[in-house]
């Protein structure tokens, strides 16, 4: 098991069919002890009920939006778990207008909360989480041992996709405040990086109008010829989150059955 002694924070479960979840359910399979946040008490119930199948004990609010709530969540972290070995950042919203017509037409307060919530929110929460994450022996071999964060993007942060707008120049952001966050926090052996999944029929991505025709093109395009399962890109994240990759960080891997790789 790749993730066996070890403590982890997981943000971002919304409901069974999330890549969070996904993820979660990987690292209780890999020996990890869990814990979830909510956003507030409306997810609660539902967040608490699908950790409870996993025995996860330790549920935490945390609105990213708000420092005093990621600063509250670190300390009730320090105290329950005392250290952390990885987090899971699986968290994006834009308003739902933002998400149709023309990029052009974004509003400043739209084009605000994507980036405080998608992107932002990362930077605030590595820095309330540092000095829980720990590093020192018992790495493979004997060596070093390294502590890990992951964050969940997509190829509209590289790319142009129809509808993704405001979103996609939100996790291209993402994306830059990963590799900026690496070289900041890799002196202390804390590896950050990106997962960018391919589409997935998940709460968040009902919000973009053309998905279901992403969803048609992927077995016609992409090299795999198919869509990829939040399973998949959980097992990725696992190897993100553990010791078999002590040696990368800053990294965007793509979890899309090939797809960006394709000129279309």
């Amino acid at each position: 098991m790749l993730l066996s002694g070890r403590k982890g924070v997981i943000l971002g479960v919304a409901n069974k069919r999330s890549i969070a979840w996904a993820i979660a359910k990987a690292a209780h399979d890999h020996g990890a002890e869990l814990a979830l946040t909510y956003a507030n008490d409306r997810f609660k119930e539902g967040v608490v009920d699908l950790g409870t199948s996993l025995g996860v004990k330790h549920y935490f609010p945390c609105d990213v939006a708000r420092d005093e709530e990621i600063e509250s969540l670190a300390a009730q972290l320090k105290a329950t778990f005392g250290t952390l070995d990885f987090v899971v950042h699986a968290v994006a919203f834009a308003k739902k207008e933002e998400l149709a017509g023309g990029f052009v037409d974004t509003s400043r307060e739209g084009y605000r909360i994507a980036q405080d919530i998608s992107s932002y929110s990362l930077t605030a929460l590595c820095r309330a989480l540092r000095p829980l994450l720990v590093r020192g022996e018992g790495g493979p071999g004997g060596g070093e041992r390294t502590s890990s964060v992951l964050t969940l993007t997509y190829l509209g942060g590289q790319r142009v996709v129809p509808n993704y707008n405001v979103m996609g120049v939100a996790k291209a952001a993402l994306e830059a405040s990963v590799r900026y966050l690496a070289a900041d926090l890799g002196p202390d052996g804390i590896r950050v990086n990106a997962v960018s999944a391919g589409p997935i029929k998940t709460l968040s991505a009902a919000g973009v109008s053309s998905f279901s025709t992403l969803l048609d093109q992927m077995p016609e395009r992409a090299p795999l010829r198919k869509n990829v399962t939040t399973e998949e890109v959980a097992d990725a994240s696992i190897f993100l989150l553990s010791e078999m990759a002590r040696g990368v960080t800053g990294e965007v891997l793509f979890v899309d059955a090939g797809f960006h790789a394709m000129g279309i």
